[in-house]
């Protein structure tokens, strides 16, 4: 639990962070609607649009996805009708008239707006707001992530709104003086009158129409890739700074815990006593079970456990599987539990259907638990995927391991433990046939927003996007490197393809390459393609990990991917 200094402090930077960043060029496509709304209307129209943009901006970034989620609503619903409200707003400046009679009604119908005189604008400045807000899109540094990023399947936390406020609040002032500093410079075009105003509203139809072309997103992309970073995000350095980076970890609940940290700084001892295991809680459905019971640890004593923490698309946490059923199959017998603890990466994951037929494929027995509230996880402190914790008869964690490797090492200090605890025959070792990692060079590459690195389209950010292949071949790709080409929509934790010609480029270098993809309704055909040359298409249907390719040993190679439309795809990783 982030303390209150904490939070204060990451509040602190974020009104500092959302001030700099309404000053950076991804605001530009909105700044022409913000100008022509403050210098036209009432005197309090700015202050109007700022208030309306503060509450809606801070609904979108923190709120907006449990709304969606719970009137089954399209991703682009609050967009869409943003821009219809700002072309309607522009049309009501071009109409003679038609302002006043909805500013008017407006002051009629809300008694807060009808304290304040008649006529000031502030009713249409608030409405104004309320949709800019749906629509602004500064660059997002890592405190504005870190907030987008909570979901349906997080936690609603005071912390979160508060910091998601003051980064909508400190953006709110700069836009506020801009307006103020907008509506004195053109002041001596306001004396004549009408002319001004209706010309001021085919401003904003003009933006209203551009951005249902979505080219709004298609200038944010471009400019995020063609100006320094400086320029993109003023804020940079405020934002990676560690006190930052502390306080967001804080505020997701990423740091770690008691046990993680000490069985870090035990490693290279002989099974030390880390700590007093945590009990396994806030779990959802049980597999491999009798009755889908919930197991406990302190039902377990007098048991060694092994509790693993794992999800079923990561390629990372499969290549350990084998080793887990080798050990169980050798040593249940003889009092060893394994338990694996399902923390979901993707949304997808939390399905329990989709874990159960992951468990079936992988030939698991032995018990499995749906962790989709990282309670356990966070009680552990875990970090990782997959990350193994060992625990002794007497329910102390003995040994941690984070990652792949290490098989026999792990096997020796689960043997260890038996024979403390009295099984002292316990025969020979399993000694699991895993598959190991070797020449791989290209890292774990995600494709949302939230994680997207090395994309050479620049800065990914969520939203419908027609991307061009920059340098116009695959040949302009660097080492490691990714591109999008064509119609996508770009969501935090995915990207789904949305059209014909939804292309994915990747330069690697590994044997094998693995991605998580995924489908609604009937299966859809991904075209594949290494070094140009077609190989055998997929049929992606289930959301899982796909074998993309398999070369035999490692190597440098571009990889391109034709999706279907509709096909969604998460994340790289590679063997």
């Amino acid at each position: 639990m982030p303390s209150f200094g904490g939070v204060a402090l990451l509040v602190l930077f974020a009104f500092v962070a959302g001030g700099a960043t309404a000053l950076s060029p991804c605001v530009l496509p909105v700044l022409p609607v913000a100008l022509a709304a403050g210098a036209t209307g009432g005197r309090r129209r700015p202050l109007g649009v700022v208030a309306g943009l503060v509450l809606s901006f801070t609904f979108a970034t923190v709120a907006l996805v449990y709304l969606l989620s719970a009137l089954g609503l399209p991703d682009r619903f609050f967009r869409t009708l943003a821009i219809v409200v700002l072309g309607a707003a522009g049309l009501a400046l071009i109409v003679p008239g038609a302002a006043a009679r909805i500013e008017a009604w407006l002051t009629r119908v809300s008694p807060r707006v009808q304290a304040q005189p008649r006529g000031d604008g502030f009713g249409s400045g608030l409405v104004l707001g309320i949709s800019l807000g749906f629509v602004y899109a500064p660059c997002a540094g890592p405190i504005l992530a870190g907030v987008i990023t909570v979901s349906a399947t997080q936690d609603f936390t005071a912390g979160r709104l508060a910091v998601a406020l003051a980064y909508s609040a400190g953006s709110a002032v700069v836009l506020y003086g801009l307006m103020l500093g907008g509506r004195r410079l053109s002041s001596p075009l306001a004396r004549r009158g009408a002319l001004f105003q209706r010309a001021m509203g085919a401003l904003m139809v003009v933006v209203a129409v551009l951005m249902a072309a979505e080219l709004d997103i298609r200038f944010e992309n471009e400019i995020a890739t063609a100006l320094p970073a400086v320029l993109v995000n003023p804020s940079k350095d405020l934002e990676e700074a560690g006190a930052t980076r502390d306080r967001l970890a804080d505020l997701r609940g990423e740091r770690g815990g008691t046990v993680a940290e000490a069985a870090t700084s035990s490693r290279g001892k002989r099974l030390p006593v880390i700590g007093e295991a945590p009990e396994i809680q806030g779990t959802q459905r049980w597999f491999n079970t009798p009755g889908g019971r919930a197991l406990t640890l302190r039902s377990l004593r007098g048991r060694v456990v092994l509790i693993d923490f794992w999800t079923y698309s990561c390629i990372n946490c499969i290549r350990t599987l084998p080793a887990l059923r080798a050990w169980d199959g050798r040593y249940r017998r003889d009092g060893l539990t394994i338990i694996g603890v399902h923390a979901p990466e993707f949304p997808f994951e939390r399905d329990a259907s989709n874990v159960e037929r992951a468990i079936a494929r992988n030939g698991l027995r032995y018990p499995v638990a749906q962790d989709n509230d990282f309670a356990t996880w966070r009680a552990y402190g875990n970090q990782y995927w997959p990350a193994k914790y060992l625990i002794d008869a007497r329910g102390r964690v003995r040994y941690a391991h984070f990652g792949e490797g290490e098989y026999d090492v792990t096997e020796r200090a689960i043997r260890a433990l038996l024979s403390e605890a009295g099984h002292g025959s316990l025969g020979r070792r399993a000694k699991p046939r895993v598959e190991t990692a070797n020449g791989v060079a290209t890292p774990e590459s995600y494709l949302g927003s939230e994680r997207a690195e090395r994309f050479l389209n620049g800065a990914i950010e969520p939203g419908s996007h027609d991307f061009r292949l920059p340098g116009g071949s695959v040949a302009a790709l660097p080492p490691n490197h990714l591109a999008y080409e064509g119609p996508w929509r770009i969501a935090p934790s995915h990207a789904t393809a949305a059209g014909p010609g939804a292309r994915l480029h990747l330069h690697f270098s590994a044997s094998k390459v693995f991605l998580v993809l995924g489908a609604q309704g009937r299966p859809h055909r991904v075209e594949v393609e290494v070094d140009g040359k077609r190989r055998r298409p997929l049929a992606v249907a289930d959301h899982r990990l796909y074998d993309i390719v398999s070369l035999g040993r490692p190597g440098d190679h571009v990889l391109t991917l034709t999706l279907e439309r509709g096909t969604e795809a998460y994340a790289f990783t590679f063997g």
